[in-house]
């Protein structure tokens, strides 16, 4: 079992777990019930290139518990994409959703493709053909399907029509993240970036920052880290660096989010919008600030660059960007840095992807200022509970933050028993 998870990044989870499942004194047996998968599946998705050639993709999909409800998460379209990563991302899918009181497990899919060298007629065909292979997996109480990296509403919308084809019946609550004029929920976009730049403001409050005096960087800046940028600088904060694969731009002043949020929009990356803020990406996690954002890939956040780290909060709006060596650096020589661990400070997304799933469930539709004062209310919830935990235990936040996640799946499981 382990052989078919291998890689760096379930290795991290894998790290994470045990240090926790170690400070709840788990016999080996249960560990092992909690971490693993219950199911994972891989298939092959051939389609027609627009040259005419047939060209097949692999792609994945992991189901981590089903033991609070069905599973959570979203589908990734990254050239990088393994069973490893996709198995790992579902660990933390789970301790987030519990974390955040969900009835869900997580799960997390994927192909391995980069997106942008595909046609948008050969993206909906590898979308329609991945659901096409998933549907004997997933369903609205078995497993329920999000936008990830590289995915985005018009993916969901193809999925979802797929799915509802095959079974004769518009199905909207089969994918979360869908256009609202398919079923989808007002505000479900931006809430991972929402959701970041408001427990960024709760940080503030916990270390007595003042907005309108704190500068942030932000890495990475597709749809989360625009939002969040975007976010911030409404609340006064300044944003003076920010990164996507492209180009990396700094501006001690304050930089023009604003416009670079047009300027990504209309070409789809940051190259090219300045030559002056030009600036070495290798350097923007280390540069001086007071809220760090990392919101691109797993593991960039090394135990060197902790020792490094020139910020105040740390807010994980990616998915396991600081490595478990990070941690230990963090943790032992960098109190002063407080850090909004990924399970909670991404959480935002998973929780207004459940406001849709019940939407679509209900056909009961909420207005944006609903769904945002829903989602203010849940995260407040969960930001308390983890500081509170941080705090009378001694223990990071990060440690909070799962202990309480594995916490609430090992009851769930025990008070379930085994099946037979």
């Amino acid at each position: 079992m382990t052989d078919i998870y291998a890689g760096p990044v379930f290795e991290m989870a894998r790290t994470q777990f045990h240090r926790i499942a170690d400070r709840l004194e788990l016999p080996d047996g249960q560990r092992s019930r909690l971490l693993y998968p219950k199911r994972a599946m891989t298939i092959s998705c051939p389609i027609h290139l627009d040259s005419g050639e047939v060209a097949v993709f692999q792609g994945y999909r992991v189901q981590h518990h089903l033991t609070l409800g069905p599973t959570k998460g979203g589908t990734r379209f990254a050239p990088n994409v393994d069973i490893g990563e996709v198995a790992a991302l579902a660990v933390w899918m789970s301790w987030k959703c519990a974390l955040a009181g969900l009835p869900y497990g997580g799960a997390k899919g994927g192909i391995t493709v980069d997106p942008r060298q595909l046609s948008l007629r050969e993206l909906e065909a590898l979308s329609r053909r991945y659901m096409q292979e998933m549907i004997p997996f997933v369903g609205p109480h078995i497993d329920v399907m999000a936008p990830d990296m590289g995915t985005n509403e018009q993916v969901m919308a193809w999925f979802m029509d797929t799915y509802s084809m095959h079974h004769g019946r518009t199905v909207s609550e089969i994918v979360t993240g869908k256009p609202v004029s398919a079923g989808g929920i007002t505000g479900r976009r931006e809430a991972t970036g929402l959701g970041t730049a408001h427990l960024i403001e709760r940080a503030m409050q916990t270390t007595n920052l003042d907005p309108g005096k704190c500068t942030a960087v932000i890495q990475g800046f597709g749809n989360v880290g625009s939002v969040t940028a975007l976010e911030l600088v409404r609340r006064g904060v300044k944003v003076i660096g920010v990164s996507d694969h492209t180009a990396c731009y700094v501006d001690k002043r304050g930089l023009d989010i604003e416009a670079l949020d047009r300027y990504a929009t209309a070409n789809g990356h940051l190259s090219g919008f300045s030559s002056e803020l030009l600036s070495d990406p290798k350097e923007l996690l280390t540069t001086e600030c007071d809220v760090l954002v990392p919101a691109a890939m797993e593991r960039v956040i090394h135990a060197d660059t902790a020792r490094r780290l020139k910020c105040r909060i740390i807010a994980e709006a990616a998915n396991g960007p600081t490595t478990p060596d990070a941690d230990d650096v963090l943790d032992t020589e960098r109190p002063e840095i407080l850090v909004i661990p990924d399970i909670l400070c991404n959480s935002g997304g998973v929780i207004v992807s459940y406001f849709e799933w019940v939407q679509g469930l209900q056909q009961v539709f909420w207005n944006r200022d609903t769904v945002v004062a829903k989602l203010c209310e849940l995260l407040d919830d969960a930001f308390s509970k983890v500081i509170a935990k941080a705090s009378s235990e001694k223990i990071s936040n990060r440690v909070a933050a799962i202990t309480i996640g594995v916490q609430r799946i090992m009851d769930a499981k025990q008070s379930r028993g085994l099946f037979p």
